[in-house]
Protein backbone atom coordinates (compact mmCIF):
# COMPACT_ATOMS: atom_id res chain seq x y z
CA UNK A 1 0.00 0.00 0.00
CA UNK A 2 2.73 2.47 1.37
CA UNK A 3 4.41 1.64 -2.68
CA UNK A 4 1.57 2.10 -4.62
CA UNK A 5 1.04 6.08 -2.38
CA UNK A 6 4.38 7.27 -3.14
CA UNK A 7 4.10 6.23 -6.96
CA UNK A 8 0.84 7.85 -6.93
CA UNK A 9 2.89 11.20 -5.02
CA UNK A 10 3.61 14.07 -7.75
CA UNK A 11 7.86 13.47 -8.31
CA UNK A 12 8.42 17.20 -6.94
CA UNK A 13 6.03 16.40 -3.54
CA UNK A 14 8.22 12.83 -2.80
CA UNK A 15 11.37 14.61 -3.06
CA UNK A 16 9.63 17.40 -0.19
CA UNK A 17 8.55 14.63 1.49
CA UNK A 18 11.66 12.29 1.41
CA UNK A 19 13.64 14.73 2.08
CA UNK A 20 12.15 16.37 4.91
CA UNK A 21 12.15 13.00 6.34
CA UNK A 22 15.76 12.68 5.41
CA UNK A 23 16.15 15.85 7.43
CA UNK A 24 14.28 14.83 10.36
CA UNK A 25 16.04 11.42 10.45
CA UNK A 26 19.75 13.01 10.36
CA UNK A 27 18.29 15.68 12.71
CA UNK A 28 17.13 13.20 15.56
CA UNK A 29 19.94 11.31 14.99
CA UNK A 30 22.35 13.89 15.65
CA UNK A 31 20.74 14.93 18.72
CA UNK A 32 20.67 11.18 20.01
CA UNK A 33 24.97 11.29 18.89
CA UNK A 34 24.94 14.95 21.00
CA UNK A 35 23.40 13.52 23.76
CA UNK A 36 25.15 10.29 23.82
CA UNK A 37 28.08 12.57 23.77
CA UNK A 38 26.81 14.31 26.62
CA UNK A 39 26.21 11.90 28.64
CA UNK A 40 29.69 10.15 27.74
CA UNK A 41 31.36 12.96 29.18
CA UNK A 42 29.43 13.57 32.06
CA UNK A 43 30.13 10.04 32.84
CA UNK A 44 33.75 10.48 31.66
CA UNK A 45 34.17 13.53 34.24
CA UNK A 46 36.41 13.10 37.27
CA UNK A 47 34.64 13.49 40.64
CA UNK A 48 35.07 16.58 42.47
CA UNK A 49 37.54 16.15 45.35
CA UNK A 50 35.63 16.20 49.02
CA UNK A 51 37.54 18.99 51.10
CA UNK A 52 38.73 17.28 54.24
CA UNK A 53 41.81 17.59 56.90
CA UNK A 54 44.14 15.29 58.67
CA UNK A 55 46.02 16.19 61.84
CA UNK A 56 49.49 14.51 62.55
CA UNK A 57 49.63 15.04 66.31
CA UNK A 58 53.16 14.38 67.87
CA UNK A 59 53.76 13.48 71.61
CA UNK A 60 56.69 14.19 73.76
CA UNK A 61 58.32 11.71 73.23
CA UNK A 62 58.55 12.14 69.53
CA UNK A 63 55.60 9.77 68.57
CA UNK A 64 52.75 10.20 66.20
CA UNK A 65 49.34 9.52 66.83
CA UNK A 66 48.23 6.94 63.77
CA UNK A 67 44.70 5.12 63.64
CA UNK A 68 43.96 1.92 61.93
CA UNK A 69 40.90 2.05 59.35
CA UNK A 70 38.50 -0.81 59.20
CA UNK A 71 39.59 -3.53 56.74
CA UNK A 72 35.71 -3.32 55.37
CA UNK A 73 35.86 0.04 56.02
CA UNK A 74 34.14 1.44 52.20
CA UNK A 75 37.67 3.78 52.02
CA UNK A 76 41.55 2.93 53.15
CA UNK A 77 40.44 -0.43 54.12
CA UNK A 78 42.88 -1.49 56.53
CA UNK A 79 45.04 1.22 56.14
CA UNK A 80 46.93 3.50 58.92
CA UNK A 81 46.28 6.72 58.67
CA UNK A 82 46.43 10.32 60.75
CA UNK A 83 43.22 10.91 62.27
CA UNK A 84 40.85 12.82 59.87
CA UNK A 85 37.47 13.27 58.00
CA UNK A 86 35.66 15.21 55.28
CA UNK A 87 34.62 18.82 56.26
CA UNK A 88 31.30 18.92 57.59
CA UNK A 89 29.31 22.56 56.84
CA UNK A 90 26.88 21.40 59.83
CA UNK A 91 29.99 20.90 62.01
CA UNK A 92 32.40 23.61 61.57
CA UNK A 93 33.67 26.44 59.63
CA UNK A 94 37.24 25.60 59.01
CA UNK A 95 39.32 22.97 58.26
CA UNK A 96 41.22 23.16 61.26
CA UNK A 97 38.13 22.13 63.23
CA UNK A 98 37.03 19.45 61.03
CA UNK A 99 41.28 17.77 62.22
CA UNK A 100 40.10 18.50 65.54
CA UNK A 101 37.23 17.28 65.41
CA UNK A 102 38.03 13.69 63.78
CA UNK A 103 40.84 13.51 65.78
CA UNK A 104 38.55 13.50 68.84
CA UNK A 105 36.10 10.89 67.59
CA UNK A 106 38.59 8.25 66.26
CA UNK A 107 40.82 8.69 69.32
CA UNK A 108 39.26 9.88 71.92
CA UNK A 109 42.21 12.64 72.12
CA UNK A 110 40.52 16.04 72.60
CA UNK A 111 42.61 19.29 71.52
CA UNK A 112 41.08 22.25 73.84
CA UNK A 113 42.05 23.85 76.63
CA UNK A 114 39.20 25.75 79.63
CA UNK A 115 38.36 29.40 78.70
CA UNK A 116 38.77 30.35 82.02
CA UNK A 117 40.52 29.37 85.69
CA UNK A 118 37.43 27.69 86.65
CA UNK A 119 36.60 25.47 84.01
CA UNK A 120 38.37 22.11 83.75
CA UNK A 121 38.67 19.76 80.96
CA UNK A 122 35.18 16.88 81.30
CA UNK A 123 36.15 13.25 82.44
CA UNK A 124 36.28 10.37 80.37
CA UNK A 125 32.88 9.30 80.58
CA UNK A 126 31.66 12.35 79.48
CA UNK A 127 34.11 12.49 76.83
CA UNK A 128 33.10 9.83 75.48
CA UNK A 129 29.39 10.17 75.55
CA UNK A 130 30.21 13.58 73.82
CA UNK A 131 31.80 11.71 70.66
CA UNK A 132 28.50 10.01 70.68
CA UNK A 133 26.77 12.77 70.08
CA UNK A 134 29.04 14.81 67.93
CA UNK A 135 29.47 11.74 66.12
CA UNK A 136 25.65 10.77 65.62
CA UNK A 137 25.06 14.37 64.77
CA UNK A 138 23.23 15.24 67.95
CA UNK A 139 25.05 17.99 69.16
CA UNK A 140 28.14 19.73 66.91
CA UNK A 141 31.22 19.91 67.98
CA UNK A 142 31.13 23.82 68.78
CA UNK A 143 28.22 23.32 71.25
CA UNK A 144 30.14 20.91 73.17
CA UNK A 145 32.87 22.84 73.91
CA UNK A 146 30.80 25.59 74.51
CA UNK A 147 29.25 23.80 76.81
CA UNK A 148 32.41 23.14 78.91
CA UNK A 149 34.06 26.58 78.61
CA UNK A 150 36.77 24.66 76.12
CA UNK A 151 38.06 26.37 73.49
CA UNK A 152 39.65 24.08 70.79
CA UNK A 153 43.42 25.44 70.43
CA UNK A 154 42.86 25.46 66.42
CA UNK A 155 46.46 28.00 66.43
CA UNK A 156 48.26 25.06 67.48
CA UNK A 157 48.01 23.15 64.15
CA UNK A 158 50.46 23.98 61.47
CA UNK A 159 49.89 23.46 57.63
CA UNK A 160 51.97 20.30 56.66
CA UNK A 161 51.66 19.74 52.47
CA UNK A 162 48.53 19.59 51.10
CA UNK A 163 47.17 16.30 49.04
CA UNK A 164 44.80 15.98 45.88
CA UNK A 165 43.63 12.60 44.63
CA UNK A 166 44.41 11.94 40.81
CA UNK A 167 41.50 12.54 38.83
CA UNK A 168 41.58 8.80 38.10
CA UNK A 169 40.16 7.69 41.37
CA UNK A 170 36.93 6.73 41.46
CA UNK A 171 36.40 8.61 45.14
CA UNK A 172 38.60 12.07 45.26
CA UNK A 173 39.58 14.07 48.30
CA UNK A 174 41.48 17.20 48.64
CA UNK A 175 43.07 16.95 52.11
CA UNK A 176 44.85 19.82 54.32
CA UNK A 177 47.35 17.86 56.44
CA UNK A 178 48.46 19.93 59.80
CA UNK A 179 51.15 19.09 62.19
CA UNK A 180 50.57 20.08 65.98
CA UNK A 181 52.88 18.91 69.13
CA UNK A 182 51.10 18.00 72.48
CA UNK A 183 53.62 20.15 74.54
CA UNK A 184 52.43 23.04 72.66
CA UNK A 185 49.01 22.69 73.14
CA UNK A 186 46.09 21.79 75.64
CA UNK A 187 45.22 18.08 75.09
CA UNK A 188 42.87 15.53 76.90
CA UNK A 189 42.96 11.80 76.21
CA UNK A 190 46.13 9.41 76.17
CA UNK A 191 49.08 11.03 74.57
CA UNK A 192 51.51 8.17 74.21
CA UNK A 193 51.31 4.48 73.65
CA UNK A 194 47.80 2.31 72.44
CA UNK A 195 45.06 3.33 73.41
CA UNK A 196 42.17 1.07 72.96
CA UNK A 197 39.71 0.89 75.63
CA UNK A 198 38.19 3.86 74.45
CA UNK A 199 37.64 2.22 70.48
CA UNK A 200 36.25 1.44 68.27
CA UNK A 201 35.18 4.51 67.16
CA UNK A 202 31.55 5.47 68.31
CA UNK A 203 29.87 3.88 65.36
CA UNK A 204 30.85 0.78 66.06
CA UNK A 205 34.15 0.56 64.67
CA UNK A 206 33.23 0.85 60.65
CA UNK A 207 35.62 3.02 60.80
CA UNK A 208 38.34 3.11 62.90
CA UNK A 209 39.36 -0.15 64.83
CA UNK A 210 42.98 0.83 66.66
CA UNK A 211 44.84 4.12 67.71
CA UNK A 212 48.34 4.18 69.30
CA UNK A 213 51.35 6.71 69.18
CA UNK A 214 54.67 4.87 67.52
CA UNK A 215 57.68 7.04 66.36
CA UNK A 216 57.62 7.87 63.00
CA UNK A 217 60.93 5.96 62.03
CA UNK A 218 59.03 2.44 63.71
CA UNK A 219 56.36 3.01 61.56
CA UNK A 220 58.13 3.21 58.28
CA UNK A 221 59.97 -0.42 59.61
CA UNK A 222 56.72 -1.95 60.32
CA UNK A 223 55.31 -0.88 56.70
CA UNK A 224 58.47 -2.07 55.12
CA UNK A 225 57.80 -5.29 57.22
CA UNK A 226 54.17 -5.26 55.84
CA UNK A 227 52.46 -5.00 59.17
CA UNK A 228 50.66 -2.17 58.04
CA UNK A 229 50.05 -0.58 55.42
CA UNK A 230 50.01 2.68 54.05
CA UNK A 231 48.90 5.45 51.23
CA UNK A 232 51.66 7.59 49.76
CA UNK A 233 50.72 11.08 51.55
CA UNK A 234 51.18 9.28 55.04
CA UNK A 235 54.39 7.53 53.70
CA UNK A 236 55.65 10.67 52.77
CA UNK A 237 54.70 12.49 55.43
CA UNK A 238 56.21 10.25 57.87
CA UNK A 239 59.07 9.84 55.97
CA UNK A 240 59.60 13.69 56.60
CA UNK A 241 59.44 13.14 60.10
CA UNK A 242 61.12 10.65 60.23
CA UNK A 243 64.74 12.86 59.18
CA UNK A 244 63.87 15.52 61.76
CA UNK A 245 62.54 13.73 65.26
CA UNK A 246 65.50 11.67 66.08
CA UNK A 247 65.70 12.27 69.65
CA UNK A 248 63.97 9.84 72.25
CA UNK A 249 62.20 13.00 73.57
CA UNK A 250 61.01 16.00 71.80
CA UNK A 251 63.45 19.10 71.75
CA UNK A 252 62.82 22.79 71.34
CA UNK A 253 65.53 22.56 67.64
CA UNK A 254 63.46 20.20 66.54
CA UNK A 255 60.06 21.62 67.10
CA UNK A 256 61.86 24.23 65.35
CA UNK A 257 62.63 22.56 62.13
CA UNK A 258 58.86 21.38 61.69
CA UNK A 259 57.93 25.32 62.17
CA UNK A 260 60.33 25.85 59.44
CA UNK A 261 59.03 23.62 56.61
CA UNK A 262 55.33 24.56 58.01
CA UNK A 263 55.87 28.54 57.43
CA UNK A 264 58.07 27.82 54.48
CA UNK A 265 57.38 27.01 50.79
CA UNK A 266 56.54 23.28 51.83
CA UNK A 267 53.76 23.68 54.30
CA UNK A 268 51.70 25.22 51.55
CA UNK A 269 53.05 22.75 48.93
CA UNK A 270 49.93 21.12 46.70
CA UNK A 271 50.39 17.68 45.58
CA UNK A 272 48.94 15.84 43.08
CA UNK A 273 50.53 12.22 42.54
CA UNK A 274 50.51 11.46 38.91
CA UNK A 275 51.02 7.84 37.37
CA UNK A 276 54.15 8.26 34.86
CA UNK A 277 54.34 6.44 31.84
CA UNK A 278 55.99 2.82 31.88
CA UNK A 279 57.58 0.99 28.54
CA UNK A 280 54.73 -1.68 28.10
CA UNK A 281 57.93 -4.23 27.97
CA UNK A 282 59.11 -3.26 31.20
CA UNK A 283 58.96 -6.15 33.32
CA UNK A 284 58.73 -4.26 36.68
CA UNK A 285 55.23 -4.39 38.21
CA UNK A 286 55.61 -1.40 40.22
CA UNK A 287 53.95 1.72 39.80
CA UNK A 288 55.81 5.38 39.16
CA UNK A 289 53.90 8.53 41.04
CA UNK A 290 55.12 12.18 40.19
CA UNK A 291 54.94 14.56 42.56
CA UNK A 292 54.97 18.80 41.23
CA UNK A 293 58.67 19.48 41.18
CA UNK A 294 59.61 16.07 39.70
CA UNK A 295 61.39 16.80 36.16
CA UNK A 296 58.89 15.53 34.54
CA UNK A 297 56.46 17.65 36.43
CA UNK A 298 58.12 21.18 35.60
CA UNK A 299 60.92 21.13 37.97
CA UNK A 300 64.82 21.66 37.05
CA UNK A 301 66.65 18.36 35.00
CA UNK A 302 67.68 16.39 36.96
CA UNK A 303 65.29 16.75 40.14
CA UNK A 304 63.35 13.88 41.43
CA UNK A 305 60.18 14.21 43.46
CA UNK A 306 58.46 10.78 42.64
CA UNK A 307 57.32 7.76 44.67
CA UNK A 308 57.97 4.26 43.69
CA UNK A 309 54.95 2.23 44.85
CA UNK A 310 53.87 -1.13 44.58
CA UNK A 311 50.53 -2.73 44.87
CA UNK A 312 49.20 -6.02 46.22
CA UNK A 313 45.99 -7.86 45.97
CA UNK A 314 43.13 -5.64 46.39
CA UNK A 315 44.82 -2.40 44.96
CA UNK A 316 46.97 -2.64 48.72
CA UNK A 317 50.09 -0.53 48.79
CA UNK A 318 52.83 -3.32 49.81
CA UNK A 319 56.26 -0.79 49.23
CA UNK A 320 57.30 2.45 48.46
CA UNK A 321 60.35 4.39 47.60
CA UNK A 322 60.47 7.71 47.79
CA UNK A 323 62.96 9.76 45.79
CA UNK A 324 63.55 13.27 46.30
CA UNK A 325 66.83 14.91 45.75
CA UNK A 326 66.49 18.68 46.35
CA UNK A 327 66.29 20.11 49.91
CA UNK A 328 62.46 20.77 51.59
CA UNK A 329 63.91 23.45 53.80
CA UNK A 330 65.48 26.12 50.78
CA UNK A 331 65.18 24.20 47.13
CA UNK A 332 61.51 24.07 46.70
CA UNK A 333 60.21 26.15 43.03
CA UNK A 334 57.02 27.46 44.63
CA UNK A 335 55.18 28.49 40.96
CA UNK A 336 54.79 24.38 40.69
CA UNK A 337 52.50 24.03 43.52
CA UNK A 338 49.20 26.06 42.02
CA UNK A 339 46.46 24.39 43.17
CA UNK A 340 43.67 25.72 40.82
CA UNK A 341 44.77 23.70 38.21
CA UNK A 342 44.87 19.94 39.67
CA UNK A 343 40.78 19.70 40.84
Amino acid sequence: MFLLISQNLPHKRFSSVHSSFLIAKNRSQTQRMSMSLTSSNQASAPPTPRPSASLVIINERNEVLMVQRNPQASSFAGVTVFPGGNFDKKQESSLKMTAIREAFEESGLLIARPTDNLSRIPPDDVLDEARFAVHGQKTTFQQFINEYNLIADAESLLPFTTWITPKEAPRRFHTQFYVTFLPGTSASGFMAGSKQERLPKPDGGQEVIAARFIRPDEALAEFNAQKITFMPPQFYILYTLSNILRSAKSTFEERVAVQRLSSGYFGRMVLNPRRLAQPQSSPDASTVLTYEGDETRGGLPGRLHRAVVKMGKGGITTAITLHRNFDIFTEIEPHLFDVSSKL
